[in-house]
Order: C-alpha cells, then structure tokens, then sequence
C-alpha cells in the first residue's frame, strides 16, 4: 500500500462524528478519583476464511492513530465496522465485508464467535467477533470500502498465521490475533 503522508498535525477536536471525550469523577472505595476517557461507538469485526485459498482475508489500512505512534501508520486488521446504522449486527458484519473486501455472503453464513471490551483503559466500547468463510463464486467486487476509504484487501495463508501473530514490526489490533487463537484452538 502506498503510504505517502504529509502535514501530520493534531488539533483539539470540535463537533465530533464519532467519538466524544469526558472526564469522569467518582468515589472508589470513599477516595475520590477521576480518568479521562472517550464514547466510542461500539463495533463488529469478522474473521474471514477462504475455503479455496486457505487464507484469512484482512484489510489494509492507514490509521492515524497508529500513526501518531509509529509514523507508518499501516495496520492489518480484520474486516470491521462500527454500529451506526439501524441494522442487526449481523446484518453490519454482512454489510461491511461486502464494502471492504467484495464477498457477498449470506447472513445465516455469518456466526458469532464472542464479544470483548476493546480499548478498556480509555473507551471500553463493545465489539461482536464474527466468523465466516468465502470462495470465488462469493466474490462480488474488488472491495476497497466506501466514502473515501483506502482499503486493500490481503490474504494471509494460515499455515503463515501464527508466525504473523508474533510479528512486531506488522502493526495489527489485539482482536485479529485473537481471532487468529480461535481459529487454531477451536
């Protein structure tokens, strides 16, 4: 992926779309305390196999945030979306590995795995792990996401997954490596 980013700058953030700061106070045990912490919307995540590949199909992107860390800002991640719309989650997991990586797949195809608090130091918002599998006849478009996104779709073959897991120098999220654990340990 081309990775070409100039004029990073940060700024306070005002009328936010997604996300919104506070500062909690409260009494822990009668001693009084207070964090700092964000609402985020909550979100799902898809593990996707395919069957004829014998690979996970991941998404590529650029994340400012990670590039406030690393000055790369390239992560792998699972396909994801956050909930914003009035749908099922399942029907969102459907929706967005549609738009980001091109498969149509059926709902009764799309099964949960668990869900887990991501971010807990600072946002403790909810994402819902979907597991589904894809092959060619599923493939509807090149996918790449919507509105702007610049999503490249990679497949990681499996026999390479437990390696790539332990790869420091590949920025990725806590939820793809423990898909990733599933997948082995189920």
């Amino acid at each position: 992926m081309k990775n070409e980013i100039t004029d990073f700058r940060l700024q306070p953030l005002t009328n936010p779309n997604f996300i919104y700061s506070y500062l909690a106070r409260y009494k822990q045990n009668e001693i009084e305390k207070s964090w700092e912490l964000i609402k985020a919307h909550d979100s799902v995540a898809i593990l996707l196999y395919h069957t004829q590949k014998d690979s996970f199909i991941l998404v590529e992107q650029f994340r400012p945030a990670v590039y406030n860390s690393n000055k790369n800002g390239i992560t792998l991640e699972l396909c994801a979306g956050i909930v914003d719309k009035d749908l099922s989650l399942q029907e969102i997991a459907q929706e967005e590995i549609e738009e980001e990586c091109g498969y149509k797949v059926p709902l009764e195809n799309i099964s949960k795995i668990t869900s887990f608090y991501t971010s807990v130091g600072f946002a403790g918002s909810n994402q819902v792990l979907y597991y589904a599998q894809v092959d060619e006849s599923m493939k509807v478009s090149e996918g790449g996401g919507i509105d702007g996104e610049l999503i490249e779709v990679v497949a990681i073959p499996t026999a390479e997954a437990k390696e790539f897991i332990y790869n420091e120098n590949i920025a990725k999220s806590t939820g793809l490596m423990f898909a990733f654990l599933w997948w082995f340990d189920r």
